[in-house]
């Protein structure tokens, strides 16, 4: 329904070239730059959760979205809506949290606003973040890039971070030391630039999880992507909370994750220098782009059958990110 209310209201009203692909960052041109710029609002309940908090995620979602595009970013907006009476020291935290998120990121938050709306007129504390960065000449990544015979390299493990706040807010008491990955991929997409020429796109796995950013990826490049249940990585107690909680983990929201689209010949290449951070460390190749008629994300079972992964319906876990 998200996607029908973007392409049904917003993308047919305020189109243009900009924002037709409908990507994580938008690329404009400033004389003879190119700059990325991305906007991401961020209304998690509960607002702190082991890992991070919302402070973290917002920087971390937006330095990601221009990373991805293969920008450098450059510099953060915050905005804040904060409920009348919201304690000052949990503000302080959480901007805090924002501050070393910015520095480890090595972007600064340059401008922003600050609203505080009536007691009940909010839920506590809503931040807006957007961002800008360089796009070096000659670098164009595109879901419409990818092509026939392509690896899809996954970064790491999935669902970390969409179980984390599921556990915190409705305090199940799960077990596993479960905490989110909220964590700036700036640096570690570099690198794996750095090491390919031949990387046709980069996604970052948010709302909607890798199941929804693949399907993304094969409409707009007209493809099948086919994944391998088996080379998926989920840590053991993340993948046992979602079976209690009855979640696919294909779907449910990283904010430290990402997908790579690329030759499959530079994928050992690209794997070698995504491992060579903290953040890449369980990077893999979970599938491989094929060419057909009509273009669908595939997945087959580690019981040797196929199924087809669809554009999910709804949310699985509301309030997420």
């Amino acid at each position: 329904m998200t996607h029908e209310l973007i392409e049904r209201l917003f993308l047919k009203t305020f189109y243009n070239p900009a924002l037709a692909p409908l990507e994580d960052a938008a690329e404009i041109r400033a004389g003879k730059e190119r700059l990325a710029f991305t906007t991401d609002s961020y209304v998690v309940d509960p607002l702190e959760f082991p890992g991070a908090d919302i402070g973290r995620i917002s920087v971390c979602g937006t330095v990601n979205d221009l990373a991805v595009k293969g920008a450098k970013p450059l510099a953060v907006s915050a905005g804040f809506i904060i409920e009348e009476g919201f304690p000052l020291s949990r503000l302080k935290k959480i901007v805090s949290s924002m501050q070393k998120a910015a520095l480890e990121a090595g972007v600064r938050v340059v401008t922003g606003d600050t609203k505080v709306v009536e007691k009940g007129k909010a839920d506590k504390l809503f931040i807006n973040t957007s961002g800008v960065g360089l796009i070096p000449k000659g670098r164009r990544l595109s879901s419409a890039f990818i092509r026939h015979g392509d690896a899809v390299i996954l970064s790491g493990r999935l669902a970390d971070h969409g179980v984390a706040v599921m556990n915190a807010r409705s305090r199940l008491g799960l077990s596993g030391d479960i905490k989110s990955d909220a964590a700036p991929l700036n640096a570690m997409i570099a690198r794996a630039l750095k090491a390919s020429a031949n990387i046709r796109a980069i996604r970052d796995i948010t709302r909607g999880g890798l199941g929804t950013v693949l399907n993304e990826a094969a409409f707009a490049s007209g493809t099948i992507i086919e994944i391998e249940e088996n080379s998926i990585p989920v840590r053991p107690a993340v993948e046992n909370a979602c079976r209690l909680l009855g979640l696919d983990p294909l779907y449910v929201a990283n904010e430290g994750k990402a997908v790579f689209f690329a030759a499959a010949a530079d994928a050992p290449g690209i794997i070698s220098a995504l491992r060579a951070g903290e953040y890449g460390r369980e990077a893999c190749i979970i599938g491989r782009v094929l060419k057909d008629k009509k273009p669908q994300v595939r997945l087959k079972t580690s019981i040797g059958g196929t199924r087809l992964v669809m554009m999910l319906e709804g949310e699985q876990l509301p309030r997420i990110c």
